[in-house]
């Protein structure tokens, strides 16, 4: 081994306080993930110990996505200027709380105020906790490494939540749902101290109060009229408006950007090839695959007469492919790169995704779907991974708040935006269950596959 080869092994070791940092970080994080599906197999069981109407149910999921999606992007900003690990942790206090007072609840109210509490900790956590693993680990393989086991721990989250939620509803109740979270989060907030050493810029701009607000009002206008086209359809002047409105808002806050002394997100931020184009296949393999997990929620509990804690169960293979995918994506970025890791991802993904467009109306394709979903989760995860790495290459480590906030930002659109897209073409193709669920899962696995033509980053 020469001295030049030698180094650069050693360099790629992570130290005792990196593996600290990272359980620390990834375990966060992977309950964040949980925290977004834990409830989606308890909803029908919330309702009725509740008392929610049947219509009213939807927003038990719609306001934690409105707080995390619209809010994301400023908590980052903030975290970048009055420090990473201070909005940490404050972020986990809020978790830990609100998941406490969701557990309590005795009304449709109290619950969705804790949602709302929720959603404005993932708001703050998620950025604030990926910043700080970035400036940890430089950019280069140790960074890439730490991402992808960031990445399959977050997938295998969403996928598992649905499991542990089937698991503590039918086991004990619901509202261990909201309780499982407060010892880790109390478990974090005693750790983090001393583990993690703050981290900001040293100069404090002031905040760009015009961006900040044009930014998370067309954030939560984007992802409301979302959320209502996926329950009223396209053509629901509500929705029609909201998604209007957040288009222009966020117009607005593109010519602001340009103008302020101390922009929120500097245009030259947004102008890299690789924020922009990373973040765009980032929003398509974030879209992608939880709307392929809701059209096969339907197709295994509609057409095959799965229960709920079974289709979570069948999930498990699902994360699985996603774990594998995160572990073996440094590798493939080491190898042909960024560009040629998210071609990689996306071309397996949409090959097996198409492939379930053979699927019937008899139990025994059940192997089809497990075996392709397994090899769709490697691809897409892999996708992801080589979306972080560039949307966070390149820059400062007083940008890393922004860059995550960012990347944040473009994952909870995504996950937001693609159920009501691919509902809205299921339901348009809908003579039957089964035909609509193949035709939006030939768009779906399309959508992966153009994603092979983004080029520049």
């Amino acid at each position: 081994m020469t001295v030049l080869a030698e180094r650069t092994h050693t360099s790629a070791r992570m130290t005792a306080r990196q593996k600290l940092i990272l359980v620390l970080l990834l375990g966060s994080q992977f309950m964040l993930a949980v925290d977004f599906s834990i409830l989606n197999v308890a909803l029908p069981v919330i309702g009725s110990g509740l008392g929610f109407a049947l219509a009213d149910l939807q927003w038990v999921a719609t306001t934690f996505a409105l707080a995390a999606a619209g809010f994301t992007l400023l908590f980052g900003r903030i975290a970048d200027l009055f420090g990473r690990r201070r909005l940490f942790l404050a972020g986990m206090a809020l978790l830990g709380l609100s998941s406490l007072a969701g557990g309590l609840a005795t009304s449709p109210g109290m619950l969705l105020a804790a949602r709302v509490a929720q959603g404005l900790a993932t708001a703050i956590v998620t950025p604030a906790g990926l910043s700080l693993l970035t400036t940890s680990f430089r950019e280069g393989p140790l960074r890439e490494r730490a991402l992808g086991l960031n990445g399959a721990l977050m997938s295998a989250g969403f996928t598992s939540g649905a499991i542990l939620g089937g698991l503590l509803t039918d086991l004990l109740s619901w509202r261990w749902a909201f309780f499982v979270n407060v010892p880790v989060a109390l478990a974090v907030l005693l750790a983090a101290p001393a583990v993690l050493a703050e981290s900001r810029q040293e100069e404090r701009p002031k905040m760009d109060l015009p961006g900040a607000i044009t930014v998370t009002g067309g954030l939560l206008a984007l992802v409301y009229g979302l959320t209502r086209a996926g329950e009223h359809g396209f053509a629901d002047p509500l929705g029609l408006g909201a998604l209007a409105a957040g288009l222009v808002l966020l117009v607005v806050f593109w010519f602001v950007e340009r103008r302020a002394a101390y922009p929120l997100v500097p245009v030259s931020v947004l102008a890299r090839p690789t924020v922009t184009w990373g973040n765009l296949a980032g929003l398509l393999a974030f879209a992608t695959e939880t709307s392929l997990v809701f059209l096969l929620t339907l197709y295994l509990q509609k057409v095959l007469g799965y229960s709920a804690l079974a289709t979570g169960l069948a999930f498990g293979v699902l994360g699985a492919g996603t774990v594998i995918g995160g572990v073996v994506a440094p590798r493939v970025l080491s190898r042909v790169g960024n560009r040629g890791a998210l071609l990689a991802g996306f071309a397996v993904q949409g090959v097996a995704t198409a492939s379930l467009g053979l699927l019937g109306a008899s139990q025994g394709w059940i192997w089809l779907l497990l075996v392709a979903t397994f090899i769709g989760g490697i691809g897409n995860m892999v996708a992801i991974v080589g979306f972080m790495v560039s949307a966070t290459s390149g820059l400062p480590d007083s940008e890393q708040g922004l860059a995550t906030g960012l990347a944040t930002m473009t994952q909870q659109v995504g996950i937001t935006m693609g159920i009501p897209v691919m509902s809205a073409v299921a339901t348009a193709a809908m003579g039957t269950v089964l035909q609509g669920v193949t035709v939006a899962v030939l768009v779906n696995a399309a959508l992966a596959l153009v994603a092979t033509l983004i080029r520049r980053v």
